[in-house]
């Protein structure tokens, strides 16, 4: 691999991991807070414990994209009692709904930084400057489509859950009893690969518009 791709990479990889970590501390803070203290160990920006819970996501996953296709995408998860998530559901929901808000803030963050860095010429015409446009470009970029991707409704990503917030108390409850088959990740996959790009890059191509000037 070439110098110059190895540091695209690795740029990619360091937005990968604090974004997934952020992500997966907010579900377990949240959960904490709900009263449910399953996923104590992963309420931390520490990313060894998120690797350890799920090393392929977190690691080979992401490296074998970027290989493929130039970007990066894996997964993580954070524990959660069962029981606890039955009987307070909307805590629950809450705790799903926790880690795509957390991509949404970072990416206002970096979006406004970015933004107002490249009108304010805070990062000059150095080569630590074209680092840091590319950093901050690749972050912003890849915190809009985890925030797309994870609040689509449908197992095991965390609109599933989320989404019955806004649903009458029979109605969700329905819903969450829809979730429990099993068959419906697989369907997830089938709307990932066939309808996300389709979805997110209207999203994505609109939010790089706003924020470069």
């Amino acid at each position: 691999m070439e110098p110059n791709n190895l540091a695209i990479g690795l740029a990619w990889y360091v937005a990968f991991l604090f974004s997934t970590v952020v992500h997966e501390a907010s579900h377990a803070l949240a959960a904490r807070a709900g009263g449910d203290r399953t996923s104590e160990g992963q309420v931390t920006l520490d990313p060894l414990p998120h690797i350890v819970r799920e090393p392929f996501g977190m690691v080979l996953i992401p490296w074998l994209m970027f290989f493929l296709n130039g970007s990066m995408m894996g997964w993580a998860s954070t524990p959660y009692d069962p029981t606890w998530a039955a009987r307070y559901p909307r805590r629950a929901a809450l705790m799903a709904l926790a880690g795509p808000v957390s991509n949404l803030l970072l990416a206002v963050l970096s979006g406004v930084v970015l933004h107002v860095g490249l009108v304010q010429g805070w990062f000059g015409d150095g080569p630590d400057g074209g680092v840091a446009r590319m950093f901050l470009l690749i972050f912003f970029q890849l915190n809009v489509l985890l925030f797309v991707l994870n609040l689509l409704p449908s197992p095991p990503l965390d609109g599933a859950s989320a989404v019955t917030l806004l649903m009458p108390e029979r109605t969700a409850q329905a819903w969450r009893d829809t979730l429990r088959n099993p068959s419906l990740s697989m369907i997830t996959l089938l709307l990932v690969w066939m309808v996300f790009p389709s979805v997110a890059g209207p999203v994505l191509k609109w939010a790089v518009k706003v924020v470069l000037p």
